[in-house]
């Protein structure tokens, strides 16, 4: 008996894309261009990785102004 697949890590993307030029990050989600780009050849781990830095990155963005 297999047991059911786990279902991949879905994207963060809020369809907001816009990189921020000093820090690199997307003002909508909190991934760099390289994480944007890597996303869907990412593994599980990978993507357990970077969702697990997005809320410190998004709080980074506020706390420069770059959010309104």
């Amino acid at each position: 008996m297999t047991s059911p697949a786990t279902p991949p890590i879905k994207t963060p993307c809020t369809k907001v894309c816009a990189v921020d030029g000093q820090t690199g990050l997307c003002l909508g989600c909190g991934r760099t261009l390289r994480e944007i780009g890597g996303w869907s050849t990412f593994t599980p781990d990978e993507r357990e990785s970077v969702m697990a830095e997005l809320d410190a990155r998004m709080d980074r963005l506020k706390s420069l102004g770059k959010l309104g």
